[in-house]
């Protein structure tokens, strides 16, 4: 096993925050914004699909997100694949890229990664799962963890698989407590996270349903939890990373919460200018946020006139209408 406490990618004695992976979100582009704006402790990549047989490991875009760019902010690579010859070969790939921590994905519970067994689906049978998580262990040149549902169908698996976990040189672990058949349905069960904390010596982030700091302030409270992982919540309002460190207002007033979603959309509109080609692709990759934006009720209609338009000039004219 590892001596945890010098890789963990945070700050010893600190509970950090960290942005969640999501998919088609947590880009290079929205990283850096985050990165530079909110400083979030801990980033991760979106999942990195691993196929089998591959004869390149990593894409030519997954060589891009994956590589270290020298932020202040540590990076943490998040792979999802079911062959553990190509998983090696991916982390390998992002490790002479520079990335230094590795995340195995055993969450996901759409389409066809549960339907290829990989993601969440692996918890259906974990058999190969001891050996397959060992070896990549040894392929982190860092911190090795998982993001992990509370088990498959039954939201007690989990508990059986904490020593699977120690054992494999796991170094903290990521716990959504959904199961993967629930999908995002219900609300998170965080009273398992509290019972995870207690029966296990790694580091436990909670994941799940943290929008407000009044949910995150009583997770890390109720649970004993060593951090956050914040995700929709984040999309929807990045000064939730400042808002937990008492860094700005829990509630902003109206017009200091229109003038972070102009400044939020505006720079991820010109960063999304510099990686994606196209006006499409980068009003649709804005609306991808914006429907995040669309849950606050104070902002909920002018955001959805923002996701009728047919033009990022007609979208950003909204924006700047924005009070």
């Amino acid at each position: 096993m590892t001596d945890s406490a010098n890789i963990l990618p945070w700050r010893s004695g600190t509970s950090p925050l960290m942005l969640a992976p999501m998919q088609g979100l947590t880009n290079r582009a929205l990283r850096g914004l985050f990165c530079e704006w909110v400083r979030p402790d801990v980033v991760f990549t979106e999942f990195i699909r691993v196929r089998p047989g591959s004869r390149q490991p990593l894409s030519a875009v997954d060589r891009l997100e994956t590589a270290d760019d020298r932020s202040a902010t540590p990076l943490v690579v998040q792979l999802i694949g079911r062959d553990t010859e190509a998983l090696l070969a991916a982390a390998r790939a992002a490790g002479e890229g520079g990335a230094a921590h590795l995340n195995i994905n055993l969450g996901c519970p759409y389409g066809r990664m549960s339907l290829g067994s990989a993601g969440g689906a692996l918890l259906k049978d974990p058999s190969g799962l001891a050996e397959r998580l060992t070896r990549l262990r040894k392929a982190a040149p860092g911190s090795f963890s998982v993001k992990v549902r509370s088990g498959y169908d039954d939201p007690e698996q989990i508990f059986k698989l904490l020593p699977l976990f120690d054992d494999c040189g796991v170094d903290f672990l990521i716990l959504h407590p959904r199961t993967v058949v629930q999908k995002f349905s219900g609300r998170a069960d965080h009273l398992i996270t509290a019972r995870v904390v207690a029966a296990t010596s790694l580091p436990v982030i909670a994941n799940g349903d943290v929008t407000t700091v009044e949910e995150g302030q009583a997770l890390l409270a109720e649970t004993g939890a060593a951090g956050l992982m914040l995700g929709r919540g984040a999309i929807r309002d990045p000064r939730l990373f400042a808002r937990l460190r008492r860094e700005a207002p829990a509630e902003p007033d109206r017009a200091e919460r229109a003038a972070e979603i102009r400044y939020y959309v505006s720079v991820l509109a010109e960063r999304y200018g510099q990686i994606f080609s196209g006006e499409k692709q980068i009003l649709n990759k804005l609306k991808t946020v914006l429907t995040m934006l669309r849950e606050d009720p104070e902002f909920s209609r002018p955001v959805r006139r923002m996701l009728r338009c047919q033009s990022l000039a007609a979208m950003l004219e909204l924006l700047e209408s924005l009070v």
